[in-house]
C-alpha cells in the first residue's frame, strides 16, 4: 500500500479559477468541513475545483492521499490525466486484485462498481492514511442498495469527502451517501448542498453555451398484430401506449423522420463550422445498438464519411471517444456511452434520439453540448416533440434536488423501466415487437425552445422557414440568441400564409390555424417576460416558471392558447 509518499511533492495549487470556483473554495478551505457537496451545471469546472481542494489539502498535510470514484473506467482515466496537469499523479490503474500502487503517485481513481466488489480492501486503504475521497457524480451512491453500502462502509473512517454532482436529482428514494438531508415546507427530506452553481447561474457568467433546442413533429404511423393501422402526431396528447408507439415510430431508421432530422442537424453542424467553429462535432445519442448502427449507415449517406460508433459494451470505447475529441471528424453516435462525464468540449450539435425520458438521463445528456471554449459558442439539440421532452427542455435552468419519501412521484409520460428493457441487446424479437410494426413518420420543425421560451410555427422539412433556424450564426451570446430567434419569428408570422407552407389537407387545417395563433401568443409571451426580465432583472426561465406557478399548467412549449392568455394577463398584473 502507498507509505512515507516522501519523495512525491505536493502539488502547486492553481490560481486560474472561475468566480464560482473561487467562492467555493473560499467556503471550503474557511470551514473546514468532514463533508462538502458542491453542485455545479455540467460544463462548470467541478473536476478543476476538486483538483484544486485536493491540491490544498495534500499542500497543507490536511490528508496524505487522494482518493477519486467515478461512475466509469473512462472517467476515472479523464480524472488521471486531469489531476497530472495540475501536478497530482492519480494511479488509473489501481486494481482490486493487487490492492496496491507506488509511493510515487497522490492516490488512486476507483470506478463504484470496483468499490462494491471490495467495499473492506478499499476501507482499509481509507483507515491507513489520511485521505480526502472525491466521489464524482454522487448521485450513482443510490444506483443500488449495494453500492450505497458499499461506500459507506469503504470511506466512513475518510478525513475529508467532497461529493459532486451536476445533477443531484434522482427519481427514487434511495439516499445518497454522505448527502445532507433537511425537511422542506412539505415535511418531505431534500438533499441540500452546501454550493450550488446551476445552469441559468453559468449562463450568465458566460460559462456555458447558450443551449437551442429544436423539437421535430410529424405524423406516426403503425400497425398491430391484428393488422389495425394507426396514426398519431408527434407532440398532441396521447396516452401513454400512443405516445410510446409515435415515438418509437419516429426513431426508426427505416422511416423518413430520422433521415430528416440527422439531415437538419448535419446542415446546422456544417453552418456551425463555416461559422467560427471549425471543429465543432455532433453527437447521436441512440437507444440501442441495432439503430446506432442504421443511424451511422444514414449518416455516411448524408456526408459521405463515416461517423465514430460507440457502443456500451465495446472495450475500445473509451479509446475512440478520446480520438474523436482529438480529432475534427464530424459525427459520433454513442448508446447511452456519452449521457454523463465525458468531456468532448467539441461537441455543439446533438440529436437526442433515444426514447429515455428521466430528468436525470435529459439533463446528463444535454450536458455533453454545454461546454464553452471561447465566447459565443452555441449548442444546437435536435428532439422529438413528445410533451416530456418538450417539458425537460423548457425548464432547462430549473435547478432539482433529491427528494426523500415523496408520496406520489410524477411520471415522465413513458416507463424507464419499459425502456430500460427496449435498451438491451436481443436476438429475437419480443412480445411487444411481434405486437407493433412501424410504417413510417414524415417530420417537419415544430418549434424551437430556448431560455425557457418557444419560438416558431410549424414549418415542414426542408422548408425555407426551417433554414432560416439551422442557419443561425455559430457564434452568438445568451442575449444575441434571444433577439435573433425573436426575429425569425416575426419573419415567419408576417409571411403571407400562402407563401408558409404547402396547402395543408382539410383534415389539418384547423390545426395549422391553431399552431399559427400558438405561435403569435408564445410571441407575445416572450415579449412580455424580455420586458419583466429587464425591469426586475430575474431570469427569463424563472419568470416562466413563476407563471406556471401561479397560472398552472405545462411550459410554455405545449402550453394551449386559453393557458398562454391568462399567463399573458397575469404577466400585465404584475
Amino acid at each position: 500500500m502507498l507509505t512515507g509518499n516522501t519523495e512525491t511533492p505536493a502539488p502547486a495549487p492553481v490560481t486560474n479559477l472561475r468566480a464560482w470556483q473561487r467562492r467555493a473554495l473560499t467556503k471550503y478551505l474557511s470551514t473546514k468541513p468532514r463533508d462538502f457537496l458542491a453542485v455545479a451545471t455540467p460544463g462548470a469546472g467541478k473536476t478543476t475545483f476538486a483538483l484544486r481542494v485536493a491540491a490544498e489539502l495534500l499542500g497543507d498535510r490536511t490528508v496524505d492521499q487522494v482518493t477519486v470514484v467515478a461512475p466509469t473506467e473512462h472517467l476515472k482515466h479523464q480524472w488521471a490525466e486531469s489531476a497530472a496537469r495540475m501536478g497530482i499523479a492519480l494511479d488509473s490503474n489501481f486494481t482490486n486484485s493487487t490492492g496496491q500502487t507506488s509511493a510515487d503517485y497522490h492516490g488512486v481513481a476507483v470506478t463504484y462498481a470496483q468499490v462494491a466488489s471490495h467495499p473492506t480492501k478499499h476501507r482499509v486503504r481509507t483507515e491507513n492514511r489520511r485521505t480526502l475521497v472525491i466521489l464524482d457524480e454522487i448521485h450513482h451512491g443510490g444506483d443500488a442498495k449495494s453500492w450505497g453500502d458499499a461506500i459507506r462502509e469503504a470511506y466512513e473512517p475518510a478525513t475529508r469527502r467532497l461529493a459532486l454532482t451536476g445533477t443531484p436529482f434522482r427519481s427514487d428514494d434511495s439516499a445518497i451517501p454522505f448527502v445532507q438531508y433537511e425537511p422542506d415546507k412539505e415535511g418531505l427530506l431534500r438533499s441540500k448542498a452546501d454550493h450550488a452553481y446551476g445552469y441559468s447561474d453559468a449562463l450568465a457568467d458566460g460559462v456555458v453555451r447558450p443551449v437551442v433546442f429544436l423539437a421535430y413533429s410529424g405524423e406516426a404511423r403503425w400497425r398491430n398484430n391484428a393488422g389495425e393501422e394507426f396514426a398519431a402526431r408527434l407532440g398532441e396528447p396521447l396516452s401513454a401506449e400512443q405516445t410510446a408507439r409515435a415515438w418509437r415510430t419516429a426513431l426508426d431508421p427505416a422511416g423518413d423522420w430520422i433521415p430528416a432530422v440527422l439531415s437538419a442537424a448535419n446542415t446546422r453542424l456544417q453552418q456551425l463550422r463555416s461559422g467560427g467553429m471549425p471543429d465543432a462535432g455532433g453527437l447521436v445519442i441512440a437507444t440501442d445498438q441495432t439503430v446506432a448502427r442504421a443511424y451511422a449507415k444514414i449518416l455516411e449517406a448524408l456526408t459521405g464519411r463515416a461517423p465514430t460508433v460507440v457502443l456500451s459494451d465495446d472495450p475500445t470505447a473509451s479509446k475512440k471517444i478520446a480520438e474523436f475529441n482529438d480529432n475534427t471528424e464530424p459525427w459520433m453516435i454513442a448508446v447511452r456511452m456519452v449521457s454523463e462525464g465525458v468531456d468532448v468540449p467539441r461537441l455543439a450539435v446533438g440529436v437526442y434520439a433515444t426514447s429515455s425520458s428521466t430528468p436525470l438521463f435529459f439533463a446528463q445528456a444535454i450536458g455533453r453540448y454545454v461546454r464553452m471554449r471561447k465566447k459565443g459558442e452555441t449548442a444546437s439539440v435536435f428532439l422529438p416533440s413528445v410533451p416530456v421532452l418538450l417539458d425537460l427542455a423548457s425548464q432547462l435552468e430549473v435547478q432539482r434536488d433529491h427528494v426523500l419519501g415523496k408520496p406520489h412521484r410524477e411520471k415522465d409520460g413513458l416507463d424507464d423501466d419499459l425502456i430500460a428493457d427496449a435498451n438491451k441487446q436481443k436476438d429475437e424479437p419480443g412480445e411487444e415487437e411481434k405486437a407493433f410494426t412501424s410504417l413510417g413518420a414524415d417530420a417537419e420543425l415544430d418549434q424551437v425552445i430556448y431560455d425557457g421560451s418557444s419560438f416558431g410555427t410549424a414549418t415542414f422539412a426542408g422548408s425555407d422557414e426551417e433554414a432560416d433556424y439551422l442557419g443561425l450564426p455559430g457564434l452568438l451570446d445568451a442575449d444575441q440568441m434571444r433577439a435573433l430567434l425573436r426575429e425569425r419569428q416575426a419573419a415567419q408570422l408576417d409571411k403571407p400564409k400562402a407563401e408558409a407552407a404547402p396547402v395543408p389537407p382539410p383534415a389539418v387545417t384547423d390545426r395549422v390555424g391553431s399552431a399559427a395563433q400558438l405561435a403569435a401568443l408564445r410571441k407575445e409571451l416572450n415579449g412580455l417576460v424580455a420586458m419583466t426580465h429587464h425591469r426586475t432583472g430575474k431570469p427569463h426561465g424563472w419568470i416562466h416558471g413563476e407563471l406556471r406557478r401561479v397560472c398552472g399548467g405545462p411550459p410554455t412549449a405545449i402550453a394551449t392558447v386559453d393557458q398562454l392568455t391568462e399567463r399573458i394577463a397575469t404577466l400585465r398584473k404584475w
